[in-house]
């Protein structure tokens, strides 16, 4: 009875045939480093420098943004460098590049935007007495004066508004130099001096009512310079820009206050109207415009001039203590 040899082949109960003898064990991982290569060359570990230098920069520096596009610029820059003359990998060089263009454009806005801004010498007076204390951007005040206003001239004795003629509706200005007269049927009511607004009251008064006339008449003391706005398109631009639109509430309600000032001291000159500087009250903003809208009602003007300014008087002892009074 011949035998024969057992087959290196067994069947398991599932059908699977097994090569007992080839089969090996493999590694449970084949990625796992057995070798380290050598360390890049230094190009490679300064880019990585800059990458991490600029992640750090604290965000309350004033130029973090510009610091963190430069160096990220940078850092992309000594990837291609290293990626092409020391590793010859086309993907890692492409890639950085990209990012170059991108970081690099991103650098360039952020520095535009940070160019110093020249202000014409006529205006920086103007922006540095009324809208810089107040944090307005000089190239928000340099869109406000260089789109829709121009700068006007008087002489002496010419008028910028004669009351019951001119209408309130075209314009507001700011004096840039130079004194007016502010008047009403002859009597002499107060002046308006540089960095102030000439029309204010009007302004505030016609938000509600349109097509007034002037109740003052408004006459150049000296030769007067001016920066006119076309009203139209200045209320279009502040409602578009709601930071500069709170600016010009506090501004125009300030230059009323200042103006009813005037009206309870007459020898109040522009260096003590400088030392108004309060918040201003309803009361006192519906003062004045009573005083250039209403009084041309009164059948007596002489009397009804007194009886104002006698009011006003009152109504000025109520919003400020004895230690808030002007000298």
């Amino acid at each position: 009875m011949n035998t024969t040899a057992m087959s290196p082949l067994t069947v398991t109960p599932l059908g699977f045939v097994l090569d007992l003898k080839n089969s090996t064990l493999d590694p449970v991982n084949e990625t796992a480093c057995e070798n380290w290569k050598e360390i890049h060359h230094l190009v490679f570990h300064v880019a990585n420098i800059c990458f991490a230098v600029g992640l750090v920069i604290p965000t309350t520096l004033n130029i973090h943004m510009i610091l963190l596009r430069a160096l990220l610029t940078t850092g992309c820059a000594l990837f291609i460098i290293w990626a092409t003359l020391y590793r010859c990998a086309l993907d890692i060089m492409i890639w950085n590049s990209v990012f170059l263009v991108v970081n690099l454009l991103h650098f360039i806005y952020l520095v535009y935007k940070r160019r110093p801004i020249k202000i014409e010498k006529e205006l920086s007076s103007l922006y540095k007495r009324m809208f810089e204390p107040l944090h307005v951007p000089p190239e928000l005040f340099q869109r406000l004066t260089g789109q829709f206003c121009n700068i006007q001239t008087l002489k002496t004795g010419q008028a910028y508004a004669a009351e019951d003629k001119t209408s309130v509706d075209d314009r507001l200005s700011i004096l840039l130099k130079g004194k007016m007269k502010v008047s009403y049927r002859g009597h002499f009511l107060h002046n308006i001096y540089p960095c102030a607004f000439i029309d204010s009251p009007e302004f505030r008064s016609t938000q509600m009512n349109r097509g007034e006339k002037f109740q003052v008449t408004i006459i150049a003391d000296d030769n007067c310079k001016f920066l006119c706005w076309s009203r139209e398109r200045l209320t279009y631009f502040l409602e578009s820009e709601p930071f500069l639109y709170e600016i010009f509430k506090y501004l125009i309600g300030k230059d009323i206050t200042n103006k009813l000032y005037s009206l309870n001291d007459p020898t109040l000159n522009d260096k003590a109207s400088k030392k108004i500087d309060r918040q201003p009250s309803l009361c006192s903003q519906l003062s004045v415009m009573q005083m250039r809208n209403s009084m041309a009602s009164t059948s007596d003007s002489e009397d009804g001039l007194q009886m104002f300014l006698r009011g006003t008087s009152s109504a000025s002892s109520l919003l400020t203590g004895p230690a808030e009074r002007l000298p």
